[in-house]
């Protein structure tokens, strides 16, 4: 109904009038001015549309659009939107878009950067995080088939070869002439495009974070005469707040991929809310888990290079545990890592140690497989659990601070875990994490046992065999 009422809207007004307050719907309701068609003939008005854009452009809408690229950055609203509407309001102001790419690379364990689509359809995502480009990195990462295709496209394209020349503008008329130059060429002119112009906005040395040093687009038309001269200075200036908009909220998501990826998903949301002062620490009940590798002495000594990639390796099957349970892994210590679940209710919390306990168990089996099948060594977990009162915050000197739990019972999961090794079990628990709710009827005793700093012996459970086969059944 919308598209129609532009339609008819477009068609029965005078021209001149038409196309200005066309285009003002158009930006209010970032309708895509390629759907309109004619209400009478049913036919496109996409010819007809290039034509007035190659003298017709409205710079009203044009500074409308730089104050909204403004708010929106200021705003924090999705990168994918502010690409979107800003594509989709250019055209109303009379810049031909018919397709766009920008990405930002950033700061991420696994992702190198963002890119973002706009004109490709439902068959492309308006979204794609891609793998790392250089040949290091892809090596570390792993080298996946997809990483590996996606760094070569990134080596064949105009964007690359600007990086390396120092340029930061490119434009290429679609042609027979052009379209071996680069691959995306090709691509474009077979999709019915006649122009294309990539830019790259460049951050100042003391605004470049890793490898986040500017901002990367490229800009296509279907238009027959591709784009003026006019519609090309435009892009050139409205661009820049473009990119500025981009990586505030880049910038944004990166500082909390950072301090979860860091501090843990619960300690990085509180030093963002501003949990930040030394000394200050908030009393809460948690279920405190410490695990760490047997045997991982042994492989450092004798097969070093091993080190890094077995620890990989497991940490990705025990932090996935505790996440996927609902915890929040603060440290990894070495092979060592130290998280905490907690709940209103203890019993919840408990339980949801318990099931990350057995699902790394299981996971720890399979990896265990894998690399036996790979040649390559293996270890297994050793993991305590207790549960009480901890201290929860900021500790250091002035300069350097930690988010942490600290506390007795902190202490005591640590002398837990370390007991494993005596009575050769994979998973202790305390007598107190025992006793809540109906856990205790899930696991046996092992006996009492005096922990080191720990004043009276403690009686010691782990997991009941019989009971994890019938829960399997």
């Amino acid at each position: 109904m919308r598209r129609n009422m532009f339609a008819a809207f477009f068609v029965e007004q005078p021209s001149d009038r038409r196309n200005d307050e066309a285009a003002e719907l158009l930006c209010i309701h970032w309708c895509p001015l390629w759907t309109l068609c004619d209400a009478r003939s049913a036919l496109p008005l996409k010819a007809d549309i290039h034509q007035r854009y190659n003298h017709l452009m409205n710079e009203k809408l044009l500074a409308d659009l730089s104050a909204w690229l403004t708010q929106a950055g200021l705003a924090g609203a999705p990168d994918t939107d502010i690409v979107s509407v800003f594509c989709e309001r250019s055209v109303a102001a009379g810049i031909p878009l018919a397709r766009a790419l920008m990405f930002i690379d950033t700061l991420h364990p696994v992702h190198e950067g963002r890119l973002f689509r706009w004109g490709y359809g439902s068959t492309e995502s308006p979204l794609l995080e891609y793998g790392r480009t250089n040949p290091d990195a892809l090596a570390a990462s792993g080298s996946e088939p997809q990483h590996v295709e996606q760094a070569q496209r990134w080596r064949d394209s105009p964007h690359f070869k600007m990086a390396q020349t120092g340029e930061s503008f490119l434009r290429r008329r679609l042609n027979d002439a052009a379209k071996d130059e680069f691959p995306i060429l090709s691509d474009l002119l077979a999709g019915g495009m006649t122009d294309y112009i990539a830019i790259i906005t460049r951050f100042a040395p003391e605004g470049v974070i890793g490898e986040m040093d500017g901002v990367y687009s490229s800009w296509a038309t279907g238009a027959p005469a591709g784009f003026s001269d006019g519609q090309i200075a435009k892009l050139k200036l409205i661009v820049p707040s473009l990119a500025l908009a981009i990586k505030s909220v880049s910038l944004a998501r990166m500082t909390r991929t950072l301090m979860e990826t860091y501090l843990g998903r619960d300690a990085g949301q509180r030093v963002l809310s501003g949990r930040i002062v030394r000394g200050i620490a908030e009393q809460i009940d948690a279920v405190v888990w410490f695990s760490d590798l047997r045997g991982f002495t042994r492989i450092t000594d004798t097969a070093p290079e091993q080190v890094i990639p077995l620890l990989n390796d497991y940490s990705d099957v025990i932090v996935s545990a505790i996440h996927d349970h609902g915890g929040d892994v603060l440290k990894l210590i070495g092979d060592g890592t130290l998280a905490i679940f907690t709940a209103e209710n203890r019993t919840y919390a408990c339980n949801a140690a318990l099931s990350a306990a057995i699902a790394a168990r299981r996971g720890v089996a399979e990896l265990k497989k894998t690399r036996i099948a790979e040649d390559k060594p293996v270890t297994d977990m050793y993991l305590g659990l207790h549960v009480g009162q901890v201290f929860y915050g900021n500790v250091g000197s002035l300069e350097r601070l930690d988010f942490t739990v600290l506390g007795p019972a902190v202490n005591e999961a640590s002398r837990i875990a370390a007991m494993c090794r005596s009575v050769d079990q994979p998973v202790l628990m305390s007598a107190t994490f025992a006793n809540v709710g109906d856990i205790k009827h899930r696991l046996v005793s092992v006996g009492r046992y005096a922990l080191r700093g720990v004043s009276h012996a403690q009686e010691l459970f782990t997991l009941d065999p019989d009971a994890q086969a019938a829960s399997r059944i």
